[in-house]
């Protein structure tokens, strides 16, 4: 994790922060993972009192991932509330509100997590909303292994990070739901003019072609139309 702590320099000012962050955002990375790895970097070096973090994942409101973690304490600590659906990310996922724990072995809302999280090595937490999409949310989880880690400057400084974060990390998933959409109108191009070729059918004809392949074997229609490609034969 070195190497990523170096994206961003120890800042200065919260605008030194947000500058530092935003240019490690443009050039360093241009994909959604190398995105959320910069924000939990940053957020960590950026944060009083945070040690490590991470962002988790909630998906289709049932499944929680963990993602972009700066240690094992984070991830650790993150697939524990996945695991025993309880803590303080869930809890700012759904409220929209900052959550903070200031000491795991007095913590009583979460009983079960706190008393798991101690034995992590946890105790204390800062937890943000990052982001809602559709029926996908996102949380910052900032992680200290010290009771009291986390004041109120540390919630002002983290609140004004998400905001941030959660913009660029928005234009980082249209970028590339983008790319996705550019290729997978390349790919179904390249299998139309095979079929087109082979068996000369029309273009509504390949597609169509396509389209009752996918049908038949409860394939999606960019998944057979790459196999094409890939190996000149139509499955099925």
């Amino acid at each position: 994790m070195a190497e990523q702590r170096s994206a961003v320099a120890e800042p200065g000012t919260l605008g030194d922060i947000m500058g530092q962050v935003a240019r490690a955002l443009r050039h360093e990375h241009a994909d959604v993972e190398g995105t959320l790895q910069t924000i939990t970097t940053a957020a960590v070096q950026s944060v009083p009192g945070a040690e490590d973090g991470g962002i988790s994942y909630v998906i289709a409101r049932k499944k929680v991932e963990s993602r972009a973690w700066t240690g094992d304490l984070a991830h650790d600590a993150d697939r524990l509330q996945s695991r025993v659906r309880e803590g303080p990310c869930l809890d700012a996922l759904w409220t929209g509100q900052i959550v903070r724990i200031d000491d795991m072995t007095s913590e009583t809302r979460w009983p079960r997590f706190a008393a798991e999280a101690a034995r992590l090595g946890v105790r204390s937490c800062l937890s943000f909303q990052l982001f809602v999409e559709h029926d996908c949310l996102g949380a910052l989880n900032l992680y200290s292994r010290s009771p009291q880690a986390f004041g109120a400057e540390s919630e002002e400084i983290g609140t004004v990070f998400a905001s941030h974060a959660a913009v660029a990390l928005s234009g980082a998933q249209t970028e590339a739901n983008l790319r996705r959409a550019m290729t997978s109108r390349d790919v179904l191009g390249q299998a139309k003019g095979i079929l087109m070729e082979r068996y000369k059918l029309t273009s509504d004809q390949a597609f169509h072609t396509l389209t009752r392949a996918s049908q038949q074997a409860n394939r999606k229609i960019i998944d057979l139309a790459e196999e094409l490609c890939e190996t000149g034969s139509m499955p099925g």
